[in-house]
This record gives structure tokens, sequence and C-alpha cells, in this order.
């Protein structure tokens, strides 16, 4: 698989990266097996972008990621991220701290967790309102120095959030959600990244698998499954959205891939830094997704697809977890 650079100068990572959240949290049951053989074919494959989170599981996701890569950590670029707090016994109830204590603690769990001495690609999970952002990058900064953390970045973070950290240590990459049916960060962060050097890494980029065809109705899926209360595949926001997902279908049949493969290729096709990180805890769907690095969609093709799909009706999450991006 061909590289990207998160940046300019930023570190190279495989151009599709795998997300792992779905193997352990929210997403539904999952098979263990399965979802090892799934990293291990990624790795097969050249795609060593694996990302995970100390809020997945909770945990449980590291400790898979950790096991998968046990031999195997020098094809891995790894990517953890932290400052959720869920509440023991109660998962739905969290807390966001960004003190730095907090930063130094989190990642000492997660460096046990994962079994290595080093993570590549730190990120902050979501920006605390209660502690300034130049306290959090400072105490990340000193893990770099330390040899524990490689390279850092943010989770939904503003575009002044972005230039304040930046300007404490060089930020590698921010993550959120970019899509064919989700695009506001064009606006702002994308022009913002772009002007300091800084990589995109787009998750959920199947539009949480609604996009590649993986479901049609909120029913079809498991009982813990987020998605099936999600604001954008209920109610009148579900019907508005099957006809993006229907359009979808009809232009990926016109260029003979899957819709999925279609997706990934237009958040690939926008800049050369952005690496869409799709998730899956299928051998099948991995392979799918990877292939779309194959497909090539020139300018004339990405604006006609751009032109032909209206953004998601509802909003990506609920009102209480709305309120935790874009700070």
């Amino acid at each position: 698989m061909n590289r990207r650079t998160l940046g300019p100068d930023g570190p190279e990572v495989s151009e599709i990266g795998l997300g792992c959240m779905g193997m352990s949290a929210f997403y539904g049951g999952a098979d263990e097996r399965e979802s090892l053989a799934t990293i291990h074919r990624a790795l097969d494959l050249g795609c060593n972008f694996l990302d995970t989170s100390d809020m997945y599981g909770p945990h449980t996701n590291e400790e898979l990621v950790g096991r998968a890569i046990a031999d195997r950590r020098e094809q891995v670029f790894l990517a953890t991220k932290f400052g959720i707090k869920l509440a023991p016994g109660n998962p739905p109830t969290r807390s966001i701290d960004g003190s730095p204590d907090y930063v130094r603690s989190a990642c000492e769990a997660s460096l046990r967790r994962l079994r290595v001495d080093h993570i590549d690609l730190y990120y902050q999970h979501r920006v605390d309102p209660s502690t300034p952002i130049e306290e959090t990058v400072g105490a990340m900064a000193e893990l770099v120095a330390e040899g524990k953390v490689r390279h850092l970045g943010l989770s939904e973070a503003s575009a002044a959030t972005i230039r304040r950290a930046h300007a404490v240590h060089p930020i590698a990459a921010v993550q959120t959600e970019y899509s064919l049916w989700t695009r506001d960060i064009e606006q702002e962060i994308l022009p913002t990244l772009k002007e300091l050097g800084i990589g995109l890494v787009a998750y959920s980029p199947l539009g949480r698998g609604f996009l590649a065809g993986r479901f049609a109705s909120p029913h079809e899926l498991d009982e813990g499954d987020f998605r099936r209360f999600g604001p954008r595949f209920t109610g009148e926001n579900l019907e508005s959205n099957r006809r993006i997902a229907d359009a979808v279908r009809s232009l990926a049949h016109e260029k003979g891939v899957t819709p999925g493969q279609l997706a990934l290729a237009w958040v690939l096709s926008r800049e050369a830094d952005i690496v869409p990180i799709p998730g899956t805890k299928r051998v099948s769907y991995l392979e799918e997704n990877l292939a779309a690095a194959e497909v090539s969609l020139d300018d004339r093709e990405a604006q006609r697809i751009l032109d032909a799909l209206p953004l998601a009706a509802g909003e990506r999450y609920d009102e209480a977890g709305m309120r935790g991006v874009n700070l």
C-alpha cells in the first residue's frame, strides 16, 4: 500500500488506516478471533496505521490491539487517545480530563495495555474546556521529550484551539469526522491544517457504514449498537439519508466499484495528507476498504460526486455528544 505523510513534514503512514473501535465498543458484539485476524490481515496488506483509544471498551480495545501487534510492533504506526473518562459501572456517564497529571497517568496506562514502550501518535480525544489547551499540550510534549510518545494529535478541536496547541508543540494530525456527507470542516478546519502543515485523520469516512450499504435501518443492528439511536439513523433523518446512500450506490455502480470504495476514494482525492481510517471488525470488509486505494478519481469525477450529494440530515451525535466537538 502507498504511504502518505500527515502534513508536509509529518510521519509517514499507510494511505488508509484501520479504526479498531468497533472491535470492542459501540457497534454491538464482536468476535475476538476475527478482530485479531482483521488486524493481522491489515498489516499483511501494508496497512500499518492502527487507531484505538483508552475509552474503547473501556481499555479492552487497547489490550486487544496490544495482543495483536505483540510480535509485529515494527510494522505498526500506533495511535491512541486519552481524555474521555467513563464512570466505572456506568459507561454512558463520562467526563473530559486534560489536566497535566491525567495526561501522564493515562499515557502510562495505555503503554501498559498496549505492551509497547512508545506510542507513535497520541491524541487528546476531546478538548477539556476546564484546562487550558496550552497546559494539556505542554504535558503531552513532556511525553515526547521522554520518548514515550513520538507525535501529538488532537481530536474534534476547533481551529482556534488547534492554533493555540500548535504554538506549544507541533501537532502532527487532527482527527475528526469527514466523509461525503460530513463536510463541515472544509470551512475552517481544513484551511487551518493546510496553513499549519498538519495532517487530517478522517474517521467515519463511510458514514458509520451507512454510505457503504452495511445497513439500511437501525433495526438491522445489534441491540448494543449506538447507531440504533443516532440522530442520522432515526425518524425523518433516516429517510433523507437513505436517499444519499442510494445516490452513492448508483454513482459507485457507474464507476464499477462498491459504495464504500467510492466514498473512501473521494476522501482520498481531497488532499494528499488526508488519511481515512475506516473501522471494521471483519477481514472481508477490511479487504474491500483497502482496495479503495486503487480507485482513482479525477477532479471532474470528484466534483460530480460532490454535486450529487447533499449533506446528511441530522447531527453526528446526540445533544450531549455535540457539546464535546469543535471546542
